[in-house]
């Protein structure tokens, strides 16, 4: 319904307008009809000069009202021109999705999806042979394909790696004389070819152009190059490669690093192969078992036995653990003779179980917890409806900080498939019990199971009223919710949720898996209840001790039952 202000000059307007067409065509586009095409001033009195209007009659057949008559060029006019152009978009998009080019980019898609090269193939030869015109996304899914097989990633036959490398080199120069520009995965297709053909230079030559042409290379642009050389036990150009990837801000993950670790104790590059432990103590921490394999095997060689220092200057290793945040010093390798290497388990207070040695919790710098609280901010914000969460930090500023924030809804629902409340009652309990304040934890929990449940609304209202429950509006995720209020005040969050789903994976894999190892409580079903596994006394990462030992933790469910796996490596000479 058109809002009509009765007191201003549009209203003088409105009158001018035949009733007729208002019945017509309603307010408000009669309103807009009227005024687009023959108002160039409210203060003027107008008239539609090429509208007849013939006055209401009954219809004595039909018993309805006959209404307003236009001339070609009026309404009907334009209605009829509006309809066409509807009509003529329905009908283009038709022929869009009816075209050759659109209905090879369904079937390619639908190749790439269950690795079909030969079929995409077949597809690729009817088109050229039929003069469709390919494009981009086209050229890009034939490449793919090709450089999938080409690199024995589809896992088929000889046969058909050698029809995709054989293929794919011939796409690509049919792709540059069409004139088709390239894009990054247009590059990466192609370095994938080049290793499949022996030629990691080739690969790493498409990267440079990649960047010389403004785009920028990814990880997964650089792989084939790295992963290549390090396979050919061409250590120097492996470096050049990663050297490369850092100008271009591209940090390279476990693969790649277990890579340039393996070539470097292949090629006797002991002082490379200390840099990228250390690389992995800094952003992988916990390594695969693959990785822990490579790494084992360097302990255990003799290369490894003729490196380190017999002599050092204690008070400077000292200072450099204190400096890195402990668990670490950076120096060089220190010690001499054999290793001794374990694969072992932690004691609950971080002692190892082989040599003795306890492990360390490294330090969190609190400008970095500043960092991520405005982080998590901003994506909550742009997650939520920001006057909601905007409220929530008002509100925890008001009652915080707590020395606990609890996920409810994940306490009371775990063993159970009804919302147990007993069971988050007495967590809490717990919580308050061990809080040096006596103060009850912070209570997150949704607004729909305050007002799901009768019986346990009473009690979630209490906890309200005394400002330790906040209930997130309906519509909301309350994940952001307790994860900002226990980064916020510095304290801990009990959940069983492995925060591994696409929310944390928005927060990055640097800060927030060391915050989550030093504030996550678990718990633990027993007999006897719910009981709660507070986080480790010291930091799950590799470790290198002021001793010259080391500990390399494998990436594992760390449970009761199957302990986590960590090689201990030590000298059996340790003092200077």
């Amino acid at each position: 319904m058109l809002k009509v202000n009765p007191f201003g000059p549009s209203f003088s307007l409105f009158n001018k307008i035949p009733f007729s067409l208002l019945y017509r065509c309603g307010f408000r586009r009669a309103f807009r009809i009227f005024e687009a095409g023959h108002c160039n001033s409210f203060a003027k009195p107008v008239s539609i000069a090429n509208v007849n209007v013939n006055f209401f009659a009954v219809d004595k057949t039909r018993n309805l009202s006959a209404v307003a008559t236009a001339k070609k060029s009026g309404l009907n006019a334009s209605t009829s021109s509006s309809r066409t152009n509807e009509m003529t978009k329905k009908a283009k998009k038709k022929a869009r999705m009816e075209s050759p080019e659109f209905l090879l980019k369904i079937k390619l898609d639908m190749c790439s999806k269950h690795g079909k090269i030969e079929e995409a193939l077949r597809l690729y030869d009817e088109s050229i042979s039929n003069g469709v015109s390919l494009n981009l996304h086209h050229y890009n899914m034939l490449l793919y394909l090709c450089a999938r097989e080409a690199s024995g990633d589809g896992n088929q036959l000889n046969e058909l790696k050698e029809l995709g490398l054989k293929r794919g080199f011939e796409i690509f120069h049919k792709m540059v004389g069409d004139e088709v520009s390239p894009n990054e995965t247009t590059f990466t297709s192609m370095a994938r070819l080049a290793v499949a053909r022996e030629d990691p230079d080739m690969a790493f030559e498409l990267v440079k152009q990649m960047k010389s042409l403004g785009i920028p290379p990814r990880l997964r642009s650089y792989g084939p190059a790295l992963l290549g050389f390090c396979e050919k036990g061409n250590a120097e150009k492996a470096y050049e490669v990663d050297a490369h990837m850092f100008e271009s801000g591209v940090t390279p993950e476990e693969p790649e690093l277990s890579a340039l670790l393996k070539v470097s104790i292949n090629t006797k590059k002991a002082d490379k192969v200390y840099e990228m432990l250390q690389r992995l103590r800094a952003s992988v921490r916990q390594v695969s078992e693959s990785t822990l394999q490579v790494v084992e095997d360097w302990f255990k060689s003799k290369d490894a036995a003729s490196v380190g220092a017999e002599k050092w200057d204690v008070k400077q290793i000292k200072e450099a653990v204190i400096g890195g945040g402990g668990g670490w010093h950076g120096l060089g390798w220190l010690g001499s003779g054999r290793w001794r290497v374990v694969r072992t388990e932690m004691t609950e207070n971080g002692v190892c179980r082989s040599c003795g040695e306890k492990l360390v919790c490294i330090d969190i710098d609190p400008k970095e917890t500043e960092n991520f609280a405005a982080k998590l901010t901003e994506l909550a914000c742009s997650k939520e409806v920001r006057a909601d969460f905007v409220q929530f930090q008002e509100w925890l500023q008001q009652h915080g900080p707590f020395d606990a924030v609890v996920d409810g809804a994940n306490v009371a629902l775990i063993n159970s498939e009804a919302f147990n409340l007993n069971q988050l009652k007495n967590v809490v309990n717990k919580l308050q019990q061990m809080s040096p304040t006596k103060r009850s934890p912070l209570i997150i929990l949704h607004r729909s199971r305050i007002a799901r449940d009768p019986n346990n609304r009473k009690w979630l209202e209490r906890w309200q009223r005394a400002g330790v429950l906040y209930a997130t509006p309906y519509g909301s995720n309350d994940d952001w919710y307790w994860l900002y209020a226990a980064v916020s005040c510095k304290c801990l969050l009990v959940t069983n949720d492995e925060m591994r789903d696409h929310l944390f994976q928005l927060l990055g894999n640097s800060f927030f898996p060391r915050w989550k190892e030093k504030h996550q409580v678990r718990l633990s079903v027993t007999r006897t209840g719910l009981v709660l596994r507070m986080p480790p006394p010291y930091s799950i990462v590799i470790q290198e001790s002021e001793s010259g030992s080391w500990h390399v933790p494998s990436i594992a469910d760390d449970d009761l039952l199957n302990p986590r796996q960590w090689l201990c490596a030590c000298r059996s000479k340790k003092t200077p």
